[in-house]
């Protein structure tokens, strides 16, 4: 199959959206598949990525809200970009305004749209949670659900990560719903790669000693991730025992994160770690992750830490909640920072999981990023099948 991937939030700056398709341009055409990337960017130039893999940029307005992004503003050059490249299946990975333009496309391909995240999670739950409960918000946002739903009937296939999302999604009316998990890259993090040397390195830079608990944080300084509430929780927590914390990312949200953080000296923020390899060693050397997230629908830095033998301290919705179900984990209610402080605190404290023997368990194999695409494949297979023979 030749797959096009209209990609709203592709960035070579890109936390898990980038890593999702880097690793789609390398396991497409290892299953026998053609890969193609049309992302919007500063200027159209078409991006290499070895046989069978390129990504199409096309010049685009610079995203307001955040300058490492660009988006689709002229629906007849991303239309014409399709015609040009006449794909078996259009995958576009978000619901606003490149989805309503793939749906409007005249072509002939299949259509899948692809739920990376869940917009009312990101942005309305958070905007309005001390207003009102989300059944309420829910109803006060039904346009965005009967827009969700004009989307299905022009759309073959819609993808979810989690099962939570896809039980939202259908009892919001869609009809097309599949959930397909999505996994971490294969032999790349491991509990193996835990080095007490380097724990000790990262404790004292947070200005412990050998007896602290050493949290990690991995992500975008987006808005919807609550950054500044993960700090406020372990700041709460350090008055009672020691934490340290390693934040590591950047993003729009980095100054007021800066600010939240202060002259604590027990917090470090960190920029992004490229090397992968880098990245699970210093993972796999914490003693817990700690997320603040419900937005995602898969939480890839959650199931990163899974596979590296973390306990995991994520709020009680979304993708990171679903990864806890099969991991040793403490929950705490969704935008809480009392709440994520209490289960810091009791992490730290636990006979079990206590800082200096953070448990190094993994529930049988880590899902991989390989058996995501092996079943999304065959899912896509499978839909163009009756299309097959009606031709």
């Amino acid at each position: 199959m030749k797959i096009v991937d209209v990609c709203a939030f592709y960035s070579p700056k890109g936390g898990g959206v980038r890593t999702y398709i880097d690793r789609k341009l390398a396991e497409g055409p290892n299953a026998g598949h053609e890969i193609v990337v049309i992302a919007p960017g500063p200027r159209s130039f078409v991006e290499k990525r070895g046989e069978g893999a390129r990504i199409v940029w096309l010049e685009s307005p610079k995203f307001p809200l955040d300058g490492n992004y660009h988006y689709f503003g002229d629906a007849k050059a991303l239309h014409a970009a399709l015609d040009c490249e006449q794909p078996d299946v259009v995958e576009v990975s978000s619901p606003w305004r490149s989805a309503s333009m793939v749906a409007d496309w005249k072509g002939k391909a299949i259509r899948s749209l692809v739920m990376h995240a869940d917009p009312l999670a990101a942005y309305a739950y958070r905007w309005f949670e001390m207003l009102a409960d989300r059944p309420t918000i829910d109803r006060g946002f039904d346009w965005f659900w009967r827009h969700l739903r004009r989307l299905d009937s022009g759309f073959d296939s819609v993808i979810s990560a989690s099962e939570s999302l896809s039980a939202r999604l259908v009892g919001g009316g869609l009809r097309g719903v599949s959930t397909i998990p999505m996994g971490v890259e294969p032999g790349v993090f491991s509990p193996r790669l835990r080095d007490s040397a380097l724990r000790k390195r990262l404790l004292e830079l947070c200005g412990l000693d050998g007896t602290g608990t050493l949290l990690i944080g991995v992500g975008r300084h987006g808005p919807e991730k609550r950054w500044p509430m993960v700090v406020e929780a372990v700041t709460s927590a350090q008055f009672h025992e020691p934490v340290g914390l390693i934040l590591m990312g950047d993003g729009r949200e980095r100054a007021k994160i800066v600010r939240q953080i202060g002259a604590n000296p027990h917090i470090r923020l960190l920029a992004p770690v490229a090397d992968r390899q880098q990245l699970a060693q210093m993972m796999a050397s914490a003693d817990a992750l700690i997320h603040g997230c419900e937005a995602e629908t898969f939480c890839m830095v959650a199931a990163e830490a899974s596979a590296s033998g973390l306990p995991l301290i994520v709020p009680s919705d979304g993708g990171a909640s679903d990864q806890a179900l099969t991991q040793r984990s403490w929950r705490y209610r969704s935008g809480s920072a009392a709440g994520a402080a209490t289960a810091i605190l009791d992490f730290t404290r636990s006979t079990k999981f206590g800082a200096t023997g953070a448990a190094r368990h993994i529930h049988g194999a880590p899902r991989t990023m390989i058996d995501h695409f092996d079943e999304l494949f065959a899912h896509y297979e499978t839909v163009r099948a009756p299309m097959r023979v009606a031709a």
